[in-house]
């Protein structure tokens, strides 16, 4: 087989034919693999590093979010790796409750049929089968990324060992009291038809419709005056037929003395009694609320305190319909409203309160509405028997865990909104009136009606009266499986689990902020609970996808971006780089699907060059083998040698600070301390680092100066090849997490002896700091200011750049002037390669005309003029030109003093006029200093 040395680079860049061969070699070489008894937790030699990723739904293809999220967490994965870490990423999906089972029902609607209409079993089997097909299309889609997990460790929410940990979280909590069945108003989805949790009901401003609505007060003769009574105000007045009260605040002087009377409830034509509650607030509104327990969460508290009837007056289905609620008869509901959706039955409920004269006004009214995060249907709150989880004992260690410090939050900013939920965390509703997921492992027995039966294993009898038992209907919440993650992934509940001991807890947990709270805080509250300790030392939130509006990317906006679709057009790295290059710390990327050859231009302009310097290093290089560069090799280097090597030090230094690079050693148990927590993750930072020592630095300087000393008859061609080989070697380690595909590419063709011919860069050493080379680096940063300082000075007179000239260094007798002048001196060679400029060292200043330019140290540079430009004529150029533009000056001064202009005209255009007055002074002080350089006048 023909070895990739061998074999040519293509002129131009196509990773749509390299890419997934180099995975495969990757996949080939186990090069993502982690093996628990190299771990330092349990007697191995290195230290763990340990990601789990965010399990991306079985039904879901790869979008944007995924693009940016995986790329983040390979970055860190393959530098951890890199620096010697048994690094485990630990990949793959959730079931996905609502999403799956929405997937499913409507595939069973298109043939006109419901769930019902085929049976628990049948649809579960339907269900199971449709994710066996399409489960893991986005984790095949992720290798297409580059995401270097170990894919032996594929975890699902569903599969037999992650169910075992669910139950095994469910029963003892149960046991524990945390666990119970309660009768509250949760948050309803009408569309999925099921509970949803707080943080599953999200908020949405909209603008909608405050009516006020008039409750007629019973006289002291039985009868109610239409005219008057309590008037309160209510953005749904479909709920008007649950009411059981109305209340006023117990010092509301203006109402106090109509407490305990009642009034007639609209449209019901049923007495309600006026109540006096501290959650009314007097300064809002009327100071009077209706009262509605079934379908409010604040009215539900105020019922319970009360004592009040609480009918449910809506169906499941968000339809207006009877159902019995706790402790009252049913509220019958009138027969023409009867089956009506929610949002028809207020138009004609708000039509007949007009018609009644009980409509008093309607305004315009800006509010938050809760919406189902999965099918952004306005959620109802419903009085209805769930389960719940009691948070507060949960949250507690939790909370402490992030003050302390154990878990840091990254941006910091995130910090506070963490404590603020915590501190104000409600009991989690856990219940899903589901199909797919996890059914609760709760048993009821049919005959002898005793306590719920909650157990470990399948229940299928009563153990107390041997009776036929039913399970619970309902499943659990999805995140009730995937806030187990980090531990059910490594093996619990077994604690003896090897994987267990030797990767938990993890290390960075990398996110959007958008579930912070849905998944992240309830993985630290299980952390704690169940293992003890911490899932995780940081916590990473980064940006999200954005377009150029500013809007998330979604699929229902149709702004959203398919990685795969970059990935055919311009390569998985032109992706990576170009959304890890603009990340910084929690600041969102902007990207445009309408144009994705500009929004994807950095990363495949990066990868284009990085190429090319590919393609022109090796083939300058040649094929034969380099040995390592040693310390024999050192003496014979030059000062471009040694500031190249001094480069690619502050590189790596400063690569290592914007990642974060210190780590506990392996002896100390892989238990980190304060100062040894990752001080990084400026992903962008560390981006810019390494583009800048490659580009800038290895590819626009040092190879510039190297080309001659690589000819086949150059005397140290073999120095310049070890130096260059080593450095872009080091410069290919470093940019690897970031374009992991094409520095793969380049880096196995590096004729490097000694290199197994399996190896692979995704297993290489991070590179790391060697010598100190600081001093003969400055001296070559001085030959770098040199030739930037001729190259300017050609481009100011429009000297053609193949005319050689001489240029003279005037230096002070001693100190670093001198200094400047003996290296510019030495590297002639090197200002007349780069600069197509001979050296010439002089004390004094030369008095012929010419251009002049201050070198740090104190020395001049001088670059006589005569016999390469025409003297005369550009003197009377300069003079003229200084002329015009010094009348202009003038003009443009004299109306600046003008009180007149600059109090009438528009501020924007006296700041332009200003700006323009310092441009022109600028240039005219450059006219002028060339004028007396060039002319001898001023």
């Amino acid at each position: 087989m023909t070895s990739r040395i061998d074999r040519e680079l293509s002129p131009l860049y196509e990773p749509g034919s390299i890419e997934p061969e180099i995975y495969e070699r990757w996949i080939a070489a186990n090069a993502f693999d982690a093996h628990a008894g190299n771990s330092a937790r349990i007697g191995g030699e290195r230290h763990p590093f340990t990601i789990v990723i965010p399990p991306p739904n079985v039904t879901a293809v790869l979008h944007m979010g995924h693009g940016l999220d995986e790329t983040v967490q390979d970055v860190l994965m393959r530098w951890r790796r890199m620096c010697g870490d048994e690094a485990l990423w630990v990949p793959g999906t959730d079931h996905a409750g609502i999403a799956t089972q929405n997937v499913i029902e409507k595939q069973l609607a298109a043939e006109g049929k419901t769930r019902f209409d085929v049976g628990r079993a049948a649809f579960l089997s339907r269900t199971e089968e449709f994710v066996r097909v399409t489960g893991g299309t986005i984790l095949e889609q992720l290798r297409a990324i580059g995401a270097s997990c170990d894919w032996s460790r594929t975890a699902y929410t569903l599969s037999p060992a992650l169910s075992r940990a669910v139950r095994e979280a469910f029963v003892r909590l149960y046991e524990k009291g945390l666990i119970y069945r309660g009768h509250r108003v949760i948050h309803w989805c009408s569309r999925c038809l099921t509970s949803l949790s707080d943080e599953e009901a999200e908020h949405e401003e909209a603008t909608g419709t405050l009516y006020h609505v008039r409750y007629p007060l019973l006289g002291a003769d039985g009868s109610f005056d239409t005219a008057h009574g309590l008037t309160v105000a209510t953005t749904r007045p479909e709920t008007l037929l649950g009411d059981v009260a109305v209340a006023v605040h117990p010092d509301d002087d203006r109402y106090r003395h109509l407490v305990g009377r009642q009034v007639l409830l609209p449209i019901a034509d049923l007495p309600i009694p006026v109540i006096a509650d501290g959650y009314t607030d007097p300064a809002f509104g009327t100071g009077v609320v209706k009262i509605t327990p079934a379908h409010d969460h604040n009215d539900f508290e105020v019922g319970v305190r009360h004592g009040l009837p609480m009918p449910v007056i809506m169906t499941g289905a968000g339809e207006m319909g009877e159902e019995p609620g706790g402790g009252a008869a049913p509220r019958r509901v009138p027969a023409d409203l009867a089956g009506l959706d929610r949002f028809e039955a207020r138009d004609r409920i708000v039509s007949a309160l007009d018609a009644q004269g009980f409509l008093v006004r309607r305004e315009t009214h800006q509010h938050s509405v809760r919406h189902c995060y999965r099918c952004h249907t306005v959620v109802e709150p419903r009085l209805s028997d769930q389960w719940f989880v009691k948070m507060a004992p949960l949250a507690a260690p939790a909370l402490e865990g992030v003050r302390r410090g154990d878990i840091r939050i990254l941006p910091e900013r995130h910090h506070a909104v963490y404590i603020n939920w915590m501190e104000n965390i409600r009991d989690w509703n856990i219940s899903r009136q589901l199909w797919w997921g996890h059914r609760i492992p709760v048993w009821y027995c049919e005959q002898c009606g005793g306590e719920p039966i909650v157990s470990r294993e399948d229940v299928s009898a009563c153990p107390s009266c041997g009776g036929l038992v039913r399970q619970d209907e309902d499943v659990l919440d999805t995140w009730f499986s995937s806030w187990l993650w980090p531990m059910s992934t490594l093996g619990w509940p077994d604690t003896n689990s090897e994987d267990l001991r030797a990767f938990y807890p993890t290390d960075v947990l990398v996110s959007g902020p958008d579930i912070l709270f849905f998944w992240i805080a309830r993985m630290i509250m299980s952390g704690y609970e169940f293992m003890g300790e911490r899932p995780f030392h940081t916590v990473y939130l980064h940006g999200i996808a954005r377009d150029p509006s500013g809007r998330k990317m979604s699929k229902s906006l149709g702004n959203g971006i398919d990685p795969l679709d970059v990935v055919r057009l311009f390569g998985a790295d032109a992706l990576r780089y170009t959304v890890i290059a603009g990340m910084g710390m929690g600041v969102d990327v902007r990207l445009d699907p309408d144009d994705l050859e500009k929004s994807f231009t950095p990363g495949r302009n990066f990868a284009t060059k990085l190429w090319n310097i590919g393609r022109f290093l090796l083939g300058s290089v040649g094929r034969e083998l380099v040995a390592p560069l040693g310390s024999s090799d050192l003496s014979r280097l030059t000062r471009a040698d040694a500031w190249i090597l001094d480069r690619l030090n502050v590189a790596i230094a400063e690569c290592d600070g914007a990642l974060g690079a210190a780590r506990p050693t392996a002896g100390d148990g892989g238990a980190w301390r304060e100062e040894e927590r990752f001080a990084g993750l400026r992903l962008n930072e560390y981006t810019e680092t390494a583009r800048r020592f490659v580009w800038n630095e290895l590819a626009d300087w040092y190879v510039e100066t190297t080309k001659s000393r690589l000819a086949p008859d150059a005397e140290d061609r073999e120095v310049a090849r070890s130096v260059l080989v080593h450095v872009f070697d080091a410069a290919l380690r470093l940019l690897h997490p970031i374009v992991p595909f094409i520095t793969e590419s380049l880096w196995q063709r590096l004729p490097v002896s000694g290199r197994s011919p399996d190896a692979v860069l995704a297993t290489q050493r991070w590179p790391a700091r060697d010598g100190d080379h600081a001093e003969a680096g400055r001296e070559f940063a001085v030959v770098q200011e040199a030739v930037m300082a001729i190259r300017q000075l050609r481009a100011d007179h429009a000297l053609p750049p193949g005319r050689a000239v001489e240029v003279v260094v005037v230096s002070p007798n001693g100190g670093d002037g001198t200094n400047t002048a003996r290296v510019l001196q030495e590297e002639d060679a090197t200002l007349r390669r780069l600069a197509r400029a001979s050296v010439r060292v002089a004390t004094e200043t030369p008095r012929e005309a010419a251009a002049h330019a201050l070198l740090a140290g104190g020395a001049e540079l001088v670059m006589p003029l005569a016999g390469l430009i025409d003297l005369d004529k550009e003197c009377a150029r300069l003079r003229q030109e200084r002329a015009q533009l010094g009348a202009q000056l003038e003009a443009l001064r004299g109306r600046l003093a003008n009180e007149r202009f600059t109090a009438k005209a528009p501020p924007h255009i006296v700041e332009v006029e200003r700006e323009k007055e310092r441009e022109w002074s600028q240039r005219h002080a450059q006219l002028t200093s060339k004028v007396k350089s060039l002319c001898g006048a001023h």
